[in-house]
């Protein structure tokens, strides 16, 4: 497989194709809006939930509980040599050729590829939660997760039920208001969305929500950078009066801590969950990357969509009709086309209507270190259509 392995990436000149990676999730309600065939989104199982996340290069496994496949959440490189196709997991070139795929510099101080994102896609707003950080989360033996949102305008077609996220805490909300939520657990709603606030969502804007911040996320479709983890914990137990067991709200706690409102309420950061200028220091504004005429005049569009993460970036970046463009970046990334068609180097690239479970598509690439160095030529072959994508990026140094 390691032959195999360099012949594909020397073939592709640096390139790599990843297939479609889906993560069901039984509290969610799916937005439809990943392209998936409707008769597909249950595909894992009615008691598995259906399926509104698929992850892009990622290298960790999702914590779906007992039912969890053994590959789930992770990402498969898709390997051709003539007519011999085979796949192999990301993790494993990457844990076996990091320093072709990375670079020695990030495998010896990271020791792999520390991040991923997602299209998360929910009809209805998630419950508040928070994603520990990494003192709670090492208690449990994993890794804290802070996240990044952006909304892309191509796939949100609609806005499904909820176009809004419950964000933060209001100033002067305290310790013990939320344990009382904690408590009334049982006894109906515990009305903690009381005690945060609603911001309408904004296509083609995004936020940063570090560990500990409270969220309920609205229903747009969402592309999420972050780091990778799978850790969080529920805080609101009736959504849209649908009950939230919880285990949902323990699901990261030590067994000992399990019943300890202190320690729980312990995991939010009530520093940035009840900072007076939360919109200014967490809402996300797109940043052109150069001179946005001087883009423009070379045929293309780039911005930096999530931002203010040691751990993780995120670009989009447009393609007028027509045009051919060679871009080069610091380090390894991911791609995922969301709108168009044309090449990728050496690969054509597109973005389907409808994809079927199990199927490969032409749309996810990881690019390693050596090519992204280099740069990519890049080559919008629609006469009328833009080609978009999305790079996320693990740390460059």
């Amino acid at each position: 497989m390691k032959n195999l392995l360099n012949i594909t990436l020397k073939n592709n000149k640096g390139v790599f194709r990843l297939f479609p990676n889906w993560v069901p999730r039984v509290f969610c309600i799916p937005g439809r809006r990943l392209k998936l065939h409707p008769d597909d989104y249950y595909s894992f199982g009615t008691q598995r939930g259906g399926i509104d996340e698929r992850w892009f290069a990622s290298t960790i496994k999702a914590d779906n509980g007992p039912l969890t496949l053994k590959d789930e959440g992770l990402s498969y490189i898709y390997i051709e040599d003539g007519a011999r196709k085979e796949k192999t997991l990301l993790k494993d070139a990457i844990q076996n050729e990091g320093d072709i795929i990375l670079g020695d510099k990030i495998m010896d101080k990271y020791g792999g590829w520390t991040m991923y994102s997602k299209f998360f896609d929910n009809m209805e707003p998630l419950p508040l939660h928070l994603h520990q950080n990494n003192e709670k989360a090492a208690n449990v033996g994993q890794k804290g997760k802070p996240e990044g949102y952006y909304f892309p305008k191509q796939l949100n077609t609609h806005s499904a039920y909820f176009p809004h996220s419950y964000l933060g805490l209001n100033p002067g909300t305290n310790r013990d208001e939320i344990k009382k939520c904690l408590e009334n657990w049982e006894k109906g709603d515990n009305e903690i969305l009381h005690y945060s606030k609603a911001y309408k969502l904004k296509l083609g804007t995004g936020w940063d929500i570090p560990p500990g911040i409270l969220h309920a996320p609205g229903s747009l479709l969402t592309y999420e950078p972050q780091f990778a983890s799978d850790v969080f914990a529920m805080f609101q137990n009736l959504t849209w009066d649908k009950y939230i067991p919880w285990d949902f709200l323990v699901k990261d706690v030590p067994k000992d801590y399990k019943k300890d409102l202190d320690y729980i309420v312990d995991m939010i950061d009530w520093d940035l969950n009840l900072d007076p200028n939360f919109f200014k220091n967490r809402f996300l504004e797109p940043k052109h990357v150069d001179p946005l005429e001087e883009m423009k005049e070379d045929g293309y569009e780039e911005y930096f969509i999530v931002y203010n993460s040691e751990f993780y970036s995120a670009k989009e970046l447009t393609i007028f009709p027509g045009k051919t463009i060679t871009i080069s970046e610091n380090g390894a990334y991911g791609v995922i086309v969301i709108q168009g068609h044309g090449k990728f180097g050496v690969l054509d690239i597109e973005s389907p209507a409808m994809i079927r479970f199990g199927q490969m598509t032409n749309d996810e690439l990881f690019v390693s270190k050596d090519a992204a160095l280099e740069g990519i030529e890049i080559k919008n072959e629609s006469r009328q259509d833009n080609l978009v994508m999305l790079k996320h990026f693990g740390p460059q140094s």
